[in-house]
């Protein structure tokens, strides 16, 4: 049923145009999609984490961009954790810094209304905010997505106190988000790869006769099985620990650093093995390197969670290391 939602709507719109078709949006609310993780008493869907990570590899595979991980596992859980009503529209969240201010805020500029939180003595406060509470410069990553620059007047706010630990794990949600958006679109990348190499022919014999090209394919496959494994490892955690075991801030790290390294390997390649019309408009390769490009640098760079492992490595020292990695 998703795919086919996706499907027909890519169909209607074969650019895949990372602007908010609120169409679309309508559909998948009425669908449930929407607010897939939220209580059924809130008007939610009663759905978990790994339905919503079907739910956005989906839409990454059609190429249709939508800010379902913010509405929801991000902005709506936030307003859940904090006791506050869910709000009506779109909703994406932003964690200001003591100014009031936030840059790159996903999808900011197409929602009705931002979760703000931000730190104050105790810890921190979070409220919802409507738009025009925000002044809001528009502004797009490497796709084209909305990530745009908030500044709040935190004077006007009053918000509900939080602990810090709440926006730690926060912080890991939305990495592990970007983490599956990335797997979901390397992925495609393999089977398009896959699917040209078979296809194309030069001097009498399919590109994927030819020993380079095989070794290239090969490694988009060993990375994409790699970054795979170590994002669902740290999702089974989460999901089994409802976010609380005690080395799920190094399995998201883990996760996101082989994401980020298996990203380099993968598009390489698959520009490499596409050749020149790997690189032209028309065809779709593009939505899915340039995508995986731009995730893998957002809630933290690919050398900010290398650190993170080296650092969660170091403490463990070497009688706790291998506990670390296999518990």
């Amino acid at each position: 049923m998703i795919d086919a939602v996706f499907a027909d709507h890519r169909s209607s719109r074969p650019s895949g145009a990372p602007v908010l078709d609120l169409d679309l949006w309508h559909s998948l609310d009425e669908l449930g999609l929407v607010r897939l993780t939220e209580s059924e008493t809130s008007g939610g869907s009663g759905a978990g984490w790994a339905e919503a990570a079907e739910l956005m590899s989906a839409a990454v595979r059609h190429g249709v961009r939508v800010p379902l991980p913010e509405h929801d596992l991000l902005a709506g859980w936030m307003l859940t954790a904090a006791g506050l009503p869910p709000s009506e529209g779109v909703r994406t969240i932003a964690v200001l810094d003591g100014s009031g201010a936030a840059t790159a805020a996903p999808w900011a500029s197409s929602a009705q209304h931002i979760v703000a939180a931000w730190p104050v003595e105790s810890g921190y406060e979070v409220t919802d905010l409507t738009a025009d509470q925000c002044r809001i410069t528009p502004g797009t990553n490497m796709i084209g997505e909305p990530r745009d620059n908030i500044a709040v007047d935190l004077s006007t706010c009053r918000g509900v106190p939080v602990s810090a630990e709440l926006i730690d794990v926060l912080r890991l949600k939305s990495a592990l988000v970007r983490s599956i958006q990335v797997c979901a679109a390397l992925q495609q990348i393999l089977h398009l790869s896959i699917e040209h190499t078979s296809s194309r022919t030069q001097f009498g014999r399919a590109l994927s006769k030819f020993q380079a090209i095989q070794h290239m394919v090969s490694d988009i496959a060993a990375e994409t099985a790699l970054a795979q494994a170590a994002t669902e490892a740290a999702l089974t955690a989460a999901i089994t620990s409802d976010w609380t075991a005690g080395n799920l801030e190094f399995l998201v790290a883990v996760a996101r650093s082989c994401t980020g390294h298996a990203t380099s390997v993968v598009v390489r390649n698959a520009h490499q093995a596409h050749g020149a019309i790997g690189t032209t408009i028309e065809h779709r390769l593009h939505e899915y390197t340039r995508a995986a490009l731009a995730w893998r640098s957002e809630y933290g760079s690919v050398r900010h969670w290398d650190h993170a492992v080296t650092r969660a490595a170091l403490a463990a020292g070497a009688s706790g290391l291998w506990p670390l990695i296999t518990d």
